[in-house]
């Protein structure tokens, strides 16, 4: 209980392969499970034999108003990453005074959504009602993006996160969860209004190198040139003033980040979007990248590795555990990359384990995506290699 008799949010994860043990050690019994949560977060392995009648189980033993969730490669509750074995984690919500309306929703069910109008029509609900949204997506068969841009026109101002299932392909594909159902295909949007938001931290899990620059020609995704030079000679003399470790590290793992707010004196990470740089052309010193620039906006190279990935998520961290000194945290969804984990950083539970030693032992669950949703700036994009944190806090309470 809280100090106010309201009962706390919790979170839990357990390995079992028997789904009917698995829910038990979770803390979802047969007979009950005590308060009913407002909302729980339901993520599973994708090798359960019986999704349904997991998803189902959890459901009614939960009672939880809403349940959502989708499988993932691995699974997160309470400092704990779980990535090799057949687990499921929950986080069940105490949201008092909260409005949710989740659905399921189809990519042809978007398509002929163009207006903000249209999509509130869509979504029934008026841009006063809604403060933020939680989206799983099946990453084969919709396009988020789409989604995303939408909401964001339909809803400026709310707070988007969430995450792709991921599954594995030799052992079963993706699954999305909603209440006592299971889907294959499309998106669980989950919509919150009402007394509670979100407030998101996003870890691209780079680190900028050399100077800003500005773009000053470009079409579509390709970079002709920057601080009217061309793109790559602008490259070659970034990687050349780095020390033989940074251009060692770069070398290997080169990105750009393009800057979501001009109305900056500097520019500082968070600040800027990371894309991938997919190549180059020395006859024309063009870079091609993974997004489509506009010209005056302002550029900076970046490294991606293990290094910078632990390095911008605990300033990620750092800095929104100085906005939340005062604010009382429901709890915590976790979207990272199916890309980090052990595989990058060599240890287990990282993520998690950071987010518990910079923002305390919350209640906290989420799982290993195929791609992560969250601000940049003001903006909303699908990101890769992310740390996408989602912590629920009162409506009052959001830092700007």
């Amino acid at each position: 209980m809280s100090e106010g008799g309201r009962m706390q949010s919790t979170a839990a994860v357990a390995a079992n392969a028997e789904w009917g043990t698995v829910l038990e050690r979770i803390g979802l019994h047969e007979e009950g499970t005590g308060p009913a949560p407002d909302l729980a977060l339901l993520f599973a392995s994708p090798d359960y034999a019986d999704m349904e009648t997991l998803v189902s189980q959890a459901y009614r033993r939960s009672a939880a108003s809403v349940l959502i969730g989708c499988t993932g490669q691995g699974v997160i509750a309470m400092g704990r990453e779980v990535e090799d074995d057949t687990a499921v984690a929950i986080l069940n919500l105490m949201l008092p005074r909260t409005e949710l309306h989740p659905r399921h929703v189809e990519a042809q069910d978007l398509t002929r959504l163009v207006s903000p109008d249209d999509w509130r029509l869509w979504a029934g609900l008026p841009a006063d009602r809604v403060n933020a949204w939680v989206i799983f997506a099946d990453p084969f068969t919709f396009d988020p993006e789409h989604l995303i841009e939408g909401l964001s026109m339909a809803y400026p101002g709310t707070t988007i996160a969430g995450g792709l299932a991921s599954g594995d392909g030799s052992r079963g594909g993706t699954t999305l969860f909603l209440n006592g159902e299971v889907f294959t295909s499309g998106a669980i949007v989950l919509a919150l209004g009402g007394a509670y938001t979100l407030r998101s931290v996003v870890a691209q899990g780079a680190a900028p190198i050399g100077q800003p620059w500005t773009i000053t020609s470009a079409e579509r995704n390709i970079l002709r040139t920057i601080g009217n030079r061309p793109a790559l000679e602008v490259l070659q003399q970034t990687l050349h003033g780095l020390s033989d470790e940074m251009r060692e590290r770069a070398a290997r793992n080169l990105l750009v980040g393009l800057a979501m707010n001009e109305y900056q004196e500097r520019f500082e990470r968070g600040d800027f979007l990371i894309r991938n740089l997919i190549g180059a052309d020395p006859q024309s010193g063009a870079l091609a990248i993974g997004a489509v620039p506009d010209v005056g906006q302002t550029l900076q190279f970046q490294v991606r590795d293990a290094a910078a990935a632990d390095e911008d998520l605990q300033s990620q961290l750092a800095s929104a555990h100085g906005q939340l000194q005062d604010v009382e945290v429901a709890g915590a969804l976790l979207c990272t990359c199916n890309g980090r984990g052990v595989g990058l950083f060599g240890v287990p539970d990282h993520d998690a384990r950071l987010v518990a030693e910079t923002l305390g032992p919350l209640p906290l669950a989420g799982f290993f995506c195929n791609g992560e949703i969250g601000p940049v700036g003001d903006q909303t994009y699908l990101h890769g290699f992310t740390a996408s944190l989602a912590l629920f806090v009162p409506v009052g309470d959001r830092p700007a």
